[in-house]
């Protein structure tokens, strides 16, 4: 007899207002590409996204399984609650069950830490058979070999944005904020360029990002599979890190390839900023030529800002906005500084007794503080925030930085539109 599962890609109601008013939200791939290790046979399987679903709470499920990310950890704890009042188990994985695994373990009834491809099929056949162990964790370094096709087929909706693919995983860089070395193992890893384009052609939509990290973490292999995506009517985005875009072949490619836009992890125009997190790969000066190159390349730019190092001061948020104009950055996605747990500076933060909370709700990068801020208060650091993306996604800057760029201008309008919504509402919570 087969066993019904439910798999959650949770979000909590105050992150998923602030996305939801934005235009270019794609789906978390997590759940859709562990579903596809799923015995069918064995198990009914049924998908939740909470960017667009309710979890349905008043059906019956022999088991829930839980991605936990650190910002949702006490939703995904409440969804858990209720489903085992229900009669169902719970299981969890994701980063916040892998950084904090005897905090979530009180939560749920199975838990699986690490990256997931060989612990998951091995807990679900466990779990159909009736012995399943309280705990599975990875000992080894997956390969990224043979691994299956995403079940987008169980996504509901998001027909725009369902086109999500990884075709690397980790980072070789070791920044101080950064929790994918605690996550994952410290390693570089590649999935085989003809099973990542079977994935990509599996997609029906014209549009996908690359989920990955760090896209151009290792530039040979980048070049090798934009030479073969180049063959297909794509386009695309990835996160890259700038300065290894001053490769001018690796962005022609990108370009032939179908690239339209880079997510680039600016974080600051500080270079003591950046060096305070052991972000020293971003060289500030460098900034205009490499984004000017980028630009010449028909390729825009989304870049990662982040506000609250302990070297910023209250003019950087003034500063930041003048520099995004001048270089004609396309749109951002700017964070609060969020010291997730098990972090660097999670562990600095800590011990300077500078947390302000536990309570993972605080710890989202968006609509809260978490800790308090060397040169401002907390207040300050969050009204400095909002003032920026308010400014930045004015009229005025829009048509300032667009003319700068000039590239994908109609379709840039449209997502700094977007992100222009979803700056009311938001508020400072204490």
């Amino acid at each position: 007899m087969r066993k019904n599962i439910l798999m959650i890609t949770p979000e909590n109601r105050e992150i998923n207002d602030f996305r939801k008013k934005q235009f270019n939200n794609f789906i978390q791939i997590t759940m859709p590409y562990l579903a596809a290790f799923v015995d069918s046979s064995k198990y009914n399987i049924s998908l939740v996204d909470e960017y667009n679903e309710d979890v349905p709470f008043y059906k019956k499920y022999d088991l829930a399984a839980i991605t936990v990310n650190t910002s949702n950890a006490s939703h995904c704890y409440e969804i858990a609650a209720k489903f085992r009042k229900n009669g169902a188990k719970v299981v969890f994985g994701g980063p916040h069950a892998t950084l904090m695994p005897k905090e979530a373990s009180k939560h749920c009834d199975y838990i699986i830490i690490g990256e997931a491809e060989n612990t998951w099929p091995k807990f679900l056949e466990d779990f159909y058979e009736g012995r399943a162990k309280d705990t599975y964790v990875c000992d080894d370094i997956p390969s990224l070999n043979g691994i299956p096709i995403p079940r987008r087929d169980l996504i509901k909706g998001r027909y725009f944005t369902r086109g999500a693919v990884f075709a690397t995983r980790g980072c070789p860089y070791h920044c101080s904020y950064c929790n994918l070395k605690q996550i994952y193992s410290d390693s570089f890893r590649m999935r085989p360029v003809d099973e990542v384009i079977k994935d990509i052609n599996s997609i029906n939509a014209k549009y996908f990002v690359f989920w990955d990290d760090n896209f151009f973490g290792d530039i040979e292999y980048a070049k090798r599979l934009m030479m073969e995506l180049a063959k297909y009517n794509k386009k695309w985005a990835a996160q890259v890190t700038l300065e290894r875009c001053q490769d001018k072949e690796l962005l022609k490619l990108a370009k032939q390839a179908g690239c339209e836009y880079f997510f680039v992890g600016l974080e600051s125009f500080s270079e003591d900023s950046l060096n305070s997190v052991n972000k020293g790969i971003n060289n500030v000066k460098r900034y205009k030529s490499l984004i000017d190159l980028i630009h010449k390349n028909d390729i825009s730019i989304q870049a990662g800002i982040i506000f609250g190092f302990d070297t910023d001061t209250k003019d950087i948020f003034k500063k930041t906005l003048d520099a995004c104009n001048n270089l004609g950055i396309d749109g951002v996605t700017v964070s609060i500084l969020t010291p997730l747990p098990k972090t660097p500076l999670y562990e600095q933060f800590q011990k300077e007794d500078r947390l302000i909370t536990t309570d993972w709700k605080y710890y989202n990068g968006k609509t809260r503080v978490a800790f308090v801020p060397k040169n401002m208060t907390s207040q300050e650091l969050f009204q400095g925030y909002m003032w920026f993306r308010k400014e930045f996604y004015s009229i005025k800057s829009i048509i300032k930085r667009l003319s700068v760029s000039r590239t994908n201008i109609i379709h840039n309008f449209i997502v700094n539109l977007g992100y222009k919504l979803s700056i009311k509402g938001t508020k400072f919570i204490e």
